[in-house]
């Protein structure tokens, strides 16, 4: 074996003026060192090389194979301690093992991290070697995921690691193979994994790689001799190297100061409980993994790097004075670099993680480990249920604690009345909760988070759409250099005779005239309290019956503006930053398979709503409901629920909704300009090929007609004034039978027939569907409820602009029905070509 010489080991006094532990305790005070209570309790002896007490202090181990515990300043997991200081920690000792190896082993190289303590540390290295993919085992199965190995870590409370590689190549190669843990004490570890990898695959190099050498004089040599034995080279590259004396009896001692200090106090709750919020999709890229249980590529890394900074930005807003970003577990790296962006645009940020590892807090300066939170663990551990740990968060004098985890550990326990979020806000005025998407490797099969590694992130304003990039993702693809416009006539034709389908091209987009854009904002300013309250009965009885952490998917682009809108009302109203993303949905051609792929990757599909406008016939509703079907049996993927939640269902065809109101919303007067600037989608098999996303356009050109974000604002003014009302309402509604009856689809059948049309598609039930005819459609004549007022104005004046006569109809369900002209009749085995005479 070859140790690494002093040029090659990163020195504590090299980064001593780096280290500024930021919790208020961990350092001490007067100078006193974080491990002086131990030392003088057990007689145990630290020394080194100078600055190893800045590094490292001392707790005592509630477990009875070890007395002590090194407590690191630069690791990340016991004592909050600045980002940058701990990913430049490992970040440094990656590039000393790249100039250790020379380029090109390095190209060659894997690094191997240690669950879960050091699995942050073992991604930093990896950053500073720069081309080596990354791995580090796990304590967590994966359904699907084979095992290509594992080792026993003898003195831990949880010993099996397991390996997990999406890539078995990644522990098969000729390189050399980089092993990093934070303390490198007696050797056993190492001397495990290496030993069960190396009889796997052998290879020709080891290196070795920890914040600190803490081996006694009768360890230094083991190495040695299993380098000799195995017939490999191993270096060892380090912070810092010294040891610690143990006296006599040092477990016992040790167990009986446990036993002494166990019920040590926690620091009073706050007055208040701090609120918890969660905030939405903050854009961590497709397809790059949370961590590297599966493994982490260079190319994961580049990407991640460009994604943070925009990630920091959307989650600044957020946070407010001293802010903890507190990691879970084995998901250290995640959170390390969204804390170290954080941290970039000038916040004041600090950082730690739970853990699995149970120490005892003394309140003492001279004690590494001051605080513990205790909670159940939430994300359904292999070893069952059982306690879980944050460290120094109580006491920290946090303002604001990001709570970052992935989205297996997302389930009830989390928020459960004992849970860490609660624990959490009884010492923090603000909890942030981030969910990022737990990334499950493409060979597993069956399982409910399979990602799509070639689906790009979502579409976001301004680059795509007038709406804020928080408000709404289009998971669409942007055609906005694409002709698709066709004249309405020639477009109408083509649809009707069978020769092309709608979403194969656009309508021209009406621009309205200004009596239109008169009536547009008579009608926003009418019915803008009737809209708010219509949006807070389905947000809230969504919240009530759907999931407390719904993700809101909107059918783009009618949809979208409600969409908005109950993301509005669950953030004013809850504190809850709900992800909301838009796909499309086209008849005949079901919803965006793609982009159900890619919500199954990020969230749980039980967890999706499903948003539009209104219903009309329920035909969407039908639609959506077959696509799921169809896709669960392709995809072997369950759990998306069909039921769309609506803001207004005159049809009655779904069971969540604002209203039953047939009545006017003004976003269904407008086309893109009050829908994010978006036009319809597209779905046409020479622009949109089997992995994308389906199309859209984005007309920036309109922006001086946009009122998308005015129609919004209009609307949420009212939040406040019908809260009672909203309260009352859902009261009632989680009381009543709400089971659709399909009348409208009835109505329309009926209506079908009697005017001699045959086709349910060009009869459009309600308002907003008569709107659309008006606006993108060749209408032949509408049908309005006899005494139908205020909400019918626009449709007479487009009616009147277009020529299209309206005829009044006492009986009629809806309060108006829009006819396409039908140029064809259909035969039950398709168009006949018929021309029908216009009534």
């Amino acid at each position: 074996m070859t140790e690494a010489t002093t040029g090659t080991a990163i020195r504590a006094e090299d980064i001593e003026n780096k280290v500024n532990t930021v919790w208020s305790g961990t350092s001490g005070t007067s100078g006193t060192w974080s491990g002086t209570w131990v030392a003088e309790r057990l007689g145990v002896e630290l020394a080194g090389d100078q600055g190893l007490t800045e590094l490292l202090g001392l707790a005592l181990r509630r477990n009875p194979k070890r007395a002590h515990l090194l407590v690191s300043n630069v690791l990340g997991k016991h004592v909050p301690q600045r980002p940058s200081v701990i990913w430049r920690a490992g970040h440094e000792l990656g590039v000393r093992v790249r100039e250790l190896l020379g380029d090109e082993a390095a190209a060659r190289a894997v690094v191997l991290g240690y669950a879960e303590t050091a699995t942050g540390l073992g991604h930093s290295v990896a950053d500073g070697l720069a081309l080596a993919p990354y791995l580090h085992s796990t304590r967590r199965p994966v359904d699907g995921v084979a095992c290509a190995g594992g080792f026993e870590e003898s003195h831990s409370h949880a010993t099996s690691h397991l390996l997990l590689p999406e890539n078995p190549e990644l522990l098969a190669g000729e390189g050399p193979l980089v092993l990093v843990d934070d303390e490198f004490s007696t050797g056993n570890t190492v001397l495990n994994t290496v030993r069960a990898l190396h009889e796997l695959h052998a290879r020709p190099h080891y290196v070795i790689v920890a914040l600190v050498d803490m081996r006694s004089p009768g360890d230094q040599g083991r190495l040695d001799a299993f380098a000799e034995e195995i017939g490999a080279r191993v270096d060892l590259v380090v912070m810092a190297r010294g040891s610690v004396r143990l006296p006599e009896g040092v477990l016992e001692k040790g167990q009986a100061l446990v036993a002494a200090h166990e019920e040590a106090a926690v620091p009073a709750a706050r007055r208040e409980r701090g609120e918890i919020v969660r905030v939405g999709d903050l854009g961590w890229p497709v397809g790059v993994p949370d961590g590297g249980r599966h493994g982490f590529t260079p190319a994961h890394r580049a990407r991640l790097e460009t994604a943070l900074p925009a990630m920091a930005e959307r989650l600044a807003p957020h946070t407010r004075g001293r802010v903890l970003v507190l990691g879970n577990e084995e998901l250290m790296y995640a959170p390390l670099r969204l804390a170290t962006a954080l941290e970039a645009t000038g916040a004041d940020v600090s950082y730690s993680t739970t853990t699995r590892s149970p120490v005892l807090a003394v309140d003492d300066p001279g004690y590494a480990i001051r605080t513990r939170l205790v909670f159940p663990a939430h994300d359904a551990p292999a070893d069952g249920p059982g306690e879980r740990y944050a460290y120094n968060v109580a006491g920290g004098g946090f303002d604001t604690v990001v709570v970052v985890l992935d989205s297996v550990g997302d389930r009830a326990e989390l928020a459960a009345p004992e849970g860490l979020l609660e624990r959490v806000a009884e010492h923090a005025g603000r909890v942030v909760v981030v969910v990022l998407p737990s990334y499950v490797p493409e060979m597993t099969q069956g399982t409910q988070e399979r990602p799509s590694m070639s689906l790009p992130e979502p579409l976001r304003g301004p680059a795509f759409s007038s709406y804020a990039p928080d408000e709404v993702g289009w998971l669409l693809q942007d055609l906005s250099d694409v002709t698709l416009e066709a004249p309405t006539e020639e477009r109408e034709e083509a649809i009707q005779s069978g020769g092309a389908h709608y979403a194969e091209s656009l309508p021209v987009e009406y621009q309205p005239s200004a009596r239109y854009q008169e009536l547009f904002h008579s009608a926003l300013d009418a019915s803008a309290e009737r809209i708010a309250r219509a949006v807070g009965v389905v947000t809230e009885t969504v919240l009530a019956e759907r999931s407390p952490r719904p993700v809101l998917v909107s059918l783009a682009r009618a949809g979208t503006p409600v969409g908005v809108l109950m993301r509005r009302w669950a953030l004013r109203r809850h504190g809850l930053e709900l992800p909301h993303y838009a796909v499309s949905i086209v008849r005949g051609r079901g919803v965006d398979a793609n982009a159900l792929r890619w919500l199954a990757a990020r969230h749980d599909p039980a967890d999706v709503v499903f948003v539009d406008g209104w219903t009309g016939k329920g035909a969407i509703t039908r639609e959506l409901s077959a696509a799921i079907a169809e896709f669960e049996r392709i995809e072997g993927l369950e759990g998306f629920n069909p039921e769309i939640a609506v803001l207004a269902d005159p049809g009655s065809c779904v069971r969540t909704y604002g209203t039953r109101e047939d009545f006017l919303i003004p976003s269904a007067c407008l086309n893109s300009t009050v829908s994010g600037l978006i036009s319809r989608t597209v779905l046409r098999s020479d622009l949109v090929g089997p992995d994308d996303f389906h199309g859209a356009k984005f007309y920036a050109e309109l922006a001086g007609s946009d009122v998308s974000r005015h129609f919004l604002d209009v609307v949420e003014e009212r939040f406040d004034a019908v809260r009672d009302a909203v309260d009352a309402d859902v009261k009632d509604a989680l009381a009543a039978d709400r089971a659709p009856t399909w009348e409208g689809w009835a109505a329309v059948e009926r209506i079908s027939e009697e005017y001699g049309i045959h086709d349910v598609n060009l009869v459009k039930p309600g308002v907003g569907e008569t709107t659309r005819v008006l606006l993108r459609r060749v209408p032949w004549k509408i049908l309005a409820r006899t005494g139908a007022g205020a909400d019918l104005a626009h449709v007479r004046l487009l009616a009147e602009q277009r020529g299209v006569p309206v005829e009044e109809v006492a009986d009629l369900p809806y309060t108006c029905v829009g006819l396409i002209h039908p140029r064809f009749t259909r035969g039950a085995t398709g168009v006949d070509g018929k021309a029908v005479a216009a009534k």
